[in-house]
């Protein structure tokens, strides 16, 4: 298999990285760090968007990567970044039922992140 998951997981990380960038409520609402009203306090959204940064970035390298360690190198930051995301959402999260929530998400995208690497004869190499 080429590196297309790879890619693939790249390109859907990127995309959300802008989305939060653009709109911190995305991540905010469901981490239960937005207020009653809906709204995203300002030091809440400054991160938000520092993690929508490092999102984009990650995916790009995902993406324009040459194979080889390259490739590899990018995959295994965005599995660390993601894994590193689980734990401390899932332990800090001030709301037990967003930590969990929270946990399970990034540790699903750094599962998925893994598996796209390792599928990937690409990323092998």
């Amino acid at each position: 298999m080429g590196a297309w998951p790879v890619r693939w997981a790249g390109a859907a990380t990127a995309a959300y990285g802008v989305g939060i960038l653009v709109r911190p409520q995305l991540m905010a609402r469901p981490c239960g760090l937005d207020d009653e009203d809906g709204s995203v306090p300002a030091p809440t959204a400054l991160l938000i968007r520092a993690v929508g940064v490092r999102d984009l970035a990650s995916g790009l390298a995902m993406l324009a990567a040459k194979e080889g360690s390259a490739l590899r190198a990018a995959t295994v930051c965005r599995v660390a970044s993601d894994l590193g995301d689980a734990v401390l959402f899932g332990t800090q999260l001030p709301d037990p039922a967003a930590r969990r929530k929270a946990a399970a998400v990034a540790g699903g995208w750094g599962v998925l992140c893994a598996v796209a690497g390792l599928a990937s004869r690409s990323v092998r190499k």
